[in-house]
């Protein structure tokens, strides 16, 4: 049977998605939906598919029954979009969120309609983030970690005013969205946080109505203390990553090369090596590759096929919101 999915939102997540659909199967059919009518037809003559302007003309009016969707709009779009393509019988993948809008709600209605709810956690398929979780289970000591993200804002999207998308709005601002992509493989690796401290302020003259820097100390329940450093302010784009404890020492800089373990008996240090090959699209910074984005779209067609479950669900990050909502204060 001839897989067909619907690419929902055609900007540079949604063609990415696309792109690497077609990498991942040629076989699969995939169509767009936005409502800029300009995208579509740039979508269209670069993919070589069929776009069209209005979702529900798609999913009722047309005889082209698409079997699951891909939503890459903005997240506050997210909740509304789901709901739709879980009541016409859809499969569904959606982008990170951010808000846990009609959470509930989707989570029942996919269940009874028996329809797989995938959600994107990128860094979980990461190779480097899958060698580090080993490597912590493994270890017999308590474990210490720094880890400092940052970015400066309007190099998010060098293409347009970062104004004019979703990290301007305060409910899915950009040190949000850095919480969002890292508390999921943070609390998978060194287990659910049970405890934090946070400072956060301002430090940039962005025009942003939000807190641009947080500074966070972090006790999880198995006892290990974590020092949490997320910005949107740095102008250089950051990911360093130390863990440390009595059998480990290693460092990561995000970078698909930038993985080392200490030998402490050598006294050196390990690259260690995890791909055959990277790939990397012009215009991101270094730690963003390609591999990890097709990694999950292969997961959610696994899903899909009843071989295998998810990695990240929305139940779990339901949690990750909370959690990430009383560090913001918002609870």
């Amino acid at each position: 049977m001839v897989l067909k999915i619907l690419v929902i939102g055609l900007g540079s997540m949604g063609k990415r998605r696309i792109r690497l659909l077609k990498a991942i199967n040629s076989s699969i059919v995939v169509y767009g939906v936005d409502k800029d009518n300009e995208r579509c037809i740039q979508v269209s003559n670069e993919y070589k598919i069929k776009t069209y302007t209005n979702l529900s003309d798609v999913l009722y009016g047309m005889d082209i029954k698409p079997d699951a969707a891909i939503i890459s709009t903005s997240p506050l779009s997210h909740a509304a979009i789901i709901s739709e393509c879980l009541a016409a019988g859809l499969d569904v993948f959606t982008e990170l969120n951010l808000v846990s809008d009609k959470y509930e709600e989707n989570i029942k209605q996919a269940a009874s309609k028996g329809k797989v709810l995938f959600l994107s956690s990128t860094f979980l398929y990461r190779d480097e983030i899958q060698y580090i979780w080993k490597k912590a289970e493994s270890c017999n000591t308590v474990l210490n970690y720094t880890y400092h993200v940052g970015q400066y804002l309007p190099d998010w999207h060098p293409w347009e005013d970062y104004r004019d998308f979703f990290v301007s709005d305060k409910r899915t601002d950009g040190c949000r969205e850095i919480f969002a992509v890292e508390f999921p493989w943070l609390q998978k690796v060194f287990g659910p946080v049970k405890d934090f401290n946070v400072i956060k302020g301002k430090s940039s003259l962005l025009d942003v109505d939000y807190p641009d820097t947080y500074h966070l100390l972090l006790y999880h329940e198995n006892g290990t203390m974590g020092s949490l450093q997320v910005d949107v302010v740095s102008r250089k784009a950051v990911r360093n990553l130390e863990i440390y404890g009595g059998d480990i020492y290693l460092l990561w800089d995000g970078t698909p090369e930038g993985l080392k373990l200490y030998n402490y008996e050598a006294k050196k240090y390990e690259n260690i090596i995890l791909y055959d090959n990277v790939e990397h699209m012009e215009g991101y910074s270094r730690f963003v590759i390609e591999n990890a984005y097709q990694n999950e779209l292969e997961a959610f067609l696994e899903e899909v096929s009843g071989r295998k479950a998810a990695k990240y669900s929305f139940e779990e990050d339901m949690e990750t919101l909370r959690l990430i909502d009383m560090i913001e204060g918002k609870a």
